[in-house]
C-alpha cells in the first residue's frame, strides 16, 4: 500500500496558522470581554452578563442607533433612486445614449477618492463663512444668510448622508447596470411594438427583473451603513457633535475603548452590532426573496392556466391569460 504524502499539508499550513492568530483569534478573545470588565492594562474582571444588561438600558447607545438608521435610511433611499434612473434612462432604446463606459467611469470617479480627503473636501465646502455651497446659495438667492451646515443636528445628518450618497450612487449604478445587460432586448422591444411607454417598460420589466440585484445591494449597503465611522469621525470632533447627532455605533464604540478605555463594554457593543446586522440583513432578504418567489409562481400559475385553457380548445380564456403574462 502506497504511503500517502503530507508534504502538501505544510505548503497551506501557514495560511490556517495567520487565519487562526489574526482572525479567529481575535474573535473568540473580543467574545471573552463581552463578559469582562477591562481598561485595557492588568487582568479583565469578570463580571458576567452586566455589560449586556447595560447596553439595553444605555440611551447614548440607543441615540447611536437611531441616527445610524437615519443617515443611512436618506442616503441609501436617494442613492438607489438616482441608481436606478440612471439605470432605466441609459436602458432605454428610445434615447440610445453612447458612451455608457465614460459615464460609469465618471459616477464611480467620487468612490476612488479616500475618505479623508473627502472629509477635508465638504470641511471646505460646507464651511460656515467661507464656503462655496453656502456662497453659492445666497448667489442664486435661495438662502439669506450662511447656515451652519455641520454645527446644527438635522443639517449635519443631511450633509453626511448627502456625501455618501455623492460618493456611492456610482457604484450602485455599476451594479444595476450590470443586471440590466443580462436583461434580453427582447422584452424591450417587444415592449417597445406593443407601445408600452417608458413608465410601463420600467415598472413591468426593468425593475421586477432587477430584484435579485437589489437584493445584492440593499444588504451590502445595509452591512456598510450601519458601520459608519469614517466619515463623521472626520468632519466632527470625533464625538459624534453635534448634539450627538453624527454619533453612530461604531463610533460610540470606537469612542468606548480608546477614549474611555472601556474595552468589555465596546466588545459588546461589537457583537450587538454583528447581531442587529444579522438580523436586518435576514428580514431583508427574507422579505425580497419571498416577493421573487411569489411573482415567479404566479408567472408559473398563469402559464399552466394557459395551457390547460388552450388544451381543453378554450381559445377565448387562452388569449386572456397570454395577454397577462405579456410583460412577467
Amino acid at each position: 500500500m502506497k504511503k500517502l504524502d503530507h508534504k502538501g499539508y505544510y505548503f497551506i499550513a501557514p495560511f490556517f496558522i495567520i487565519f487562526l492568530i489574526f482572525n479567529i483569534y481575535p474573535v473568540l478573545l473580543t467574545f471573552y470581554y463581552t463578559f469582562t470588565h477591562y481598561e485595557g492594562y492588568g487582568s479583565p474582571e469578570f463580571i458576567g452578563l452586566a455589560n449586556y444588561a447595560r447596553i439595553f438600558t444605555d440611551t447614548q447607545f440607543l441615540e447611536a442607533f437611531v441616527n445610524t438608521w437615519k443617515i443611512w435610511g436618506f442616503n441609501f433611499a436617494l442613492q438607489l433612486g438616482i441608481a436606478l434612473f440612471l439605470a432605466a434612462l441609459f436602458s432605454d432604446l428610445r434615447f440610445r445614449i453612447k458612451g455608457l463606459g465614460f459615464f460609469r467611469a465618471i459616477f464611480y470617479l467620487p468612490n476612488l477618492i479616500t475618505i479623508s480627503s473627502v472629509a477635508i473636501l465638504f470641511n471646505i465646502m460646507l464651511d460656515w463663512h467661507y464656503g462655496s455651497v453656502n456662497q453659492f446659495l445666497m448667489n442664486i438667492g435661495l438662502i439669506s444668510e450662511p447656515i451652519n451646515w455641520l454645527n446644527q443636528p438635522f443639517t449635519a445628518q443631511v450633509s453626511v448622508s448627502l456625501i455618501l450618497t455623492w460618493m456611492w450612487f456610482g457604484y450602485t449604478f455599476i451594479v444595476l447596470m450590470a443586471g440590466v445587460s443580462g436583461i434580453s432586448k427582447e422584452y424591450y422591444e417587444a415592449a417597445l411594438i406593443d407601445g408600452a411607454n417608458r413608465i410601463q417598460t420600467f415598472l413591468y420589466i426593468t425593475l421586477p427583473l432587477l430584484k435579485p440585484i437589489m437584493l445584492y445591494v440593499m444588504i451590502t449597503s445595509l452591512i456598510g451603513g450601519l458601520q459608519l465611522f469614517d466619515l463623521p469621525m472626520l468632519l466632527t470632533d470625533g464625538l459624534g457633535n453635534p448634539e450627538g447627532a453624527l454619533n453612530t455605533m461604531v463610533l460610540y464604540l470606537y469612542n468606548q475603548a480608546f477614549r474611555y478605555n472601556n474595552y468589555g463594554y465596546a466588545a459588546t457593543i461589537a457583537y450587538m452590532l454583528f447581531l442587529i446586522t444579522v438580523v436586518f440583513s435576514a428580514i431583508t432578504f427574507k422579505s425580497m426573496y419571498r416577493e421573487v418567489n411569489g411573482s415567479k409562481a404566479t408567472s408559473k400559475s398563469k402559464k399552466r392556466k394557459a395551457k390547460n385553457a388552450k388544451k381543453r380548445g378554450n381559445v377565448h380564456v387562452y388569449e386572456k391569460v397570454s395577454k397577462q403574462n405579456t410583460y412577467i
